[in-house]
C-alpha cells in the first residue's frame, strides 16, 4: 500500500486480506518517515490489535525494524484509545486521572440505585431498559430531551453520580472524548498535531460517537486509511451504522477508493453462489469477487421434514471422513436453534463447543423451568425449590412451590410449562430483566417444541437429564484431548473466522430471514449480508438446509452451482418460488 498521504478507503471483499493490507499499509506509512508515536491504528476487538502489531513487529520491511520505537505505537480498539486521552483530560470532564472504568454490571447496579432513589417502580421502568437509553443517548449524542421526562431525569442523576465516583462507564471512553475535542478546540488542536495518521479497522461498524472521533482527529491532517467491508454490516443492533463507509467518498472528496475484491479463502463455487446473493442488495458498494482457487465441490442444500431431521443429517454428514471437526462449523441464526444441533451431535457421540455463549440447558430461562418441571414432578427436589425462591418475588415463588407438585401428578408436560410460565408472569419477568429478551423467548419456545415430543413429564425429565449427562465431559470420553469438538456459533460471532466445512442450519423463512425483519427493507438487506457472511466463513465445502419454508435466499443462489436433495425423497429441486410463497 505505496498511497502518499490522504484520506483512503479500503473496500475489502470477504477473504481479501483486508488485515494483512492494513498492516501494509501501516508498515509503509512508517517507511516514508513517519514516527510511530504519529500513528493511531484502531481496531474492534482486541485479537485484532494483537494480531496486527505482532505482525508490524515482524515486518520485514527494514523503516519498521529501524523506527527502533514500534512501542510507542498504538495499535488497539477504540475504547482502549479513549481511555488513553481521558487520563490526560480527565479534569475536563470532572475526574480525576485515577477514575474507575464501570462495567456494565457496575452501570446498571448504579441505575438500580437511582431508580430507586427517586422512587421509581420496575413496572414503571425496567432498569435494563434506561440502561439502553443512556447507552443510546451517548453512542448518537442524542439530547436527554428527545426522550421521556423519567429517562431525562434518570440520564442527569447518572452523569452526577458518575462524576462523584470518579468514573466514567464504557460509552464515555468515546463520547467523553469527542466532547472534549468539541469544546476545547486547543485540546483537539494538539491531539491532531500529535496523531497525524489514523488508520482504522472494520469501518462499517463505526456508530455516531466513533464516526465523530475519527472525524475531529483527522479533519486537519486528513491522513485517514480505513478498511472495511459494507456487504458484511450486520452490527446494527449495536448501533453500527455503515453509511458513514458508503458516505465516505461524500465525507472526504478527494478521498482515494481502492477495492480488494481477490478472495484467498473459498472455492470459485462458493465465491460464486454469494456473490450472486448479495448483488440483490440495493445499498452498497458493488465489488466483483473473483479468486483463482479452484471450484470446488458444489454447495448442498438440503430439505429436511423438521428441525430434528435436519440436525441429525449435518451430524452424519459431519460423522463422515474426511471431514476434521476441528476445522467444521455449524452456524445459525439464532442461538435457539443450536439444541436440536446439540442433541444430534450427542446422539452421533460428536463432542462440541459454543462458540461465544452458553449450551442449551445452560441458559437462565432454560434452567427456570427445567427447575419448575423438575420440582412438579418431585415435590422433594430442594435444589429447584430454592432457585424459584431465588428468582421470583415470595407470592409467585409460592404459588409455583406450591401447585407444581399437585398439578404434576395430572398435568402433562405442555400444560405445566404453560402454567409455569402464566403464573410466573415469565415472558413479562425476562422483557423486563432482560435486554436479549426476544433471544431468551425463543429459548423457551425450543425447549416448548422439544417437550412437545414426549407423552410424559418424566419421558421427557429423563431424556433432557440424560442429554446434559452425556454433554458433560467429566462423564463422558467423548471430550478426551484427541478428539476435537464441532465448534457451534451465531452467524454474527463466526466474523471473521474461516472454516473448511461450514453448515448452514435453518435456511428456513421466519429465520433466516428472520420474522422480526420483514417490515423493513433495511433489515431485510441486513438479513441478507448475514447470509453472506455465513456463506464466505466457508474455505472448501457449504451446505445450506432447511425444514419448514425454504428462505428467500436460497432461490438467489445459482441452482446451477448447488446439489440439491430432499431427505424425504421427494424432489429433486427447490421448490418454484410460485409454489412455495403463493399456494
Amino acid at each position: 500500500m505505496e498511497y502518499g498521504n490522504g484520506p483512503i478507503l479500503i473496500a475489502a471483499g470477504a477473504g481479501s486480506g483486508k488485515t494483512k493490507t492494513l498492516t501494509a499499509r501501516l508498515a509503509n506509512i512508517i517507511k516514508t518517515g513517519a514516527t510511530p508515536e504519529s500513528i493511531v491504528a484502531i481496531t474492534f476487538t482486541n485479537k485484532a490489535a494483537k494480531e496486527m502489531r505482532e505482525r508490524i513487529e515482524n515486518c520485514k520491511i527494514p523503516a519498521c525494524r529501524q523506527a527502533g520505537k514500534i512501542g510507542n505505537l498504538f495499535v488497539g480498539t477504540f475504547h482502549s484509545f479513549g481511555a488513553r486521552i481521558l487520563k490526560k483530560e480527565a479534569k475536563l470532564a470532572g475526574r480525576m486521572s485515577y477514575f474507575t472504568i464501570f462495567d456494565s454490571d457496575d452501570s446498571l447496579s448504579l441505575i438500580k440505585k437511582i431508580t430507586k432513589a427517586l422512587d421509581i417502580s420496575r413496572d414503571q421502568y425496567n432498569p435494563m431498559a434506561l440502561q439502553s437509553k443512556i447507552s443510546q443517548m451517548k453512542d448518537e449524542f442524542l439530547d436527554p430531551s428527545e426522550f421521556d421526562r423519567t429517562a431525562a431525569l434518570v440520564f442527569k442523576k447518572y452523569e452526577d453520580e458518575l462524576v462523584k465516583n470518579n468514573a466514567f462507564d464504557f460509552d464515555d471512553l468515546i463520547e467523553k472524548p469527542v466532547r472534549i475535542f468539541q469544546n476545547h478546540p486547543e485540546v483537539l488542536a494538539k491531539y491532531q498535531k500529535q496523531f497525524r495518521y489514523i488508520l482504522v479497522d472494520e469501518y462499517q461498524d463505526i456508530n455516531t460517537a466513533q464516526y465523530r472521533l475519527i472525524r475531529l482527529l483527522a479533519e486537519n491532517h486528513r491522513n485517514l486509511s480505513v478498511v472495511g467491508d459494507d456487504q458484511q454490516a450486520i452490527y446494527s443492533f449495536r448501533g453500527a451504522d455503515f453509511r458513514n463507509f458508503l458516505n465516505f467518498a461524500r465525507d472526504w472528496p478527494d478521498a482515494k477508493i481502492i477495492k480488494l475484491e481477490q478472495n484467498y479463502r473459498s472455492t470459485g463455487t462458493i465465491i460464486s453462489a454469494a456473490s450472486q446473493l448479495i448483488s440483490n442488495n440495493k445499498l452498497q458498494t458493488p465489488k466483483t469477487l473473483w479468486t483463482e482457487n479452484p471450484a470446488g465441490n458444489s454447495i448442498k442444500v438440503v430439505k429436511a421434514p423438521d428441525a430434528e431431521t435436519e440436525a441429525s443429517w449435518i451430524a452424519s454428514e459431519i460423522a463422515r471422513p474426511p471431514v476434521r471437526r476441528e476445522n467444521c462449523a455449524v452456524l445459525y441464526r439464532t442461538n435457539a436453534q443450536s439444541r436440536a444441533v446439540e442433541q444430534a451431535l450427542i446422539f452421533a457421540n460428536l463432542p462440541y463447543k459454543i462458540f461465544g455463549g452458553l449450551k442449551f440447558y445452560e441458559r437462565k430461562e432454560i434452567k427456570d423451568l427445567m427447575s419448575g418441571l423438575r420440582l412438579a414432578h418431585n415435590p422433594k427436589d430442594t435444589i429447584s425449590e430454592e432457585r424459584i425462591k431465588k428468582n421470583f418475588n415470595k407470592k409467585i415463588a409460592a404459588v409455583l412451590i406450591d401447585e407444581l407438585p399437585r398439578l404434576g401428578k395430572n398435568l402433562g408436560v405442555l400444560e405445566l410449562i404453560n402454567f409455569f410460565i402464566v403464573n410466573a408472569d415469565y415472558l413479562e419477568y425476562l422483557e423486563k430483566n432482560y435486554n436479549n429478551y426476544q433471544e431468551r423467548i425463543e429459548n423457551v419456545n425450543e425447549l416448548i417444541h422439544f417437550a412437545s415430543e414426549f407423552k410424559t413429564l418424566e419421558e421427557f425429565l429423563e431424556r433432557a437429564a440424560l442429554l446434559q449427562s452425556a454433554d458433560n465431559p467429566k462423564n463422558s470420553p467423548l471430550f478426551a484431548y484427541n478428539s476435537p469438538p464441532v465448534n457451534l456459533m451465531s452467524i454474527h460471532l463466526s466474523k471473521g473466522l474461516e472454516f473448511d466445512s461450514v453448515f448452514l442450519v435453518g435456511c428456513s423463512e421466519g429465520l433466516m430471514p428472520h420474522q422480526m425483519s420483514y417490515g423493513s427493507l433495511d433489515e431485510l438487506e441486513e438479513e441478507r449480508r448475514l447470509m453472506y457472511v455465513a456463506m464466505t466463513r466457508a474455505r472448501q465445502k457449504l451446505y445450506l438446509s432447511f425444514s419448514g419454508l425454504p428462505s428467500r435466499f436460497l432461490y438467489e443462489v445459482p441452482p446451477e452451482l448447488t446439489d440439491f436433495e430432499d431427505l424425504d425423497g421427494g424432489r429433486r429441486e427447490l421448490p418454484s418460488e410460485e409454489e412455495t410463497y403463493i399456494e
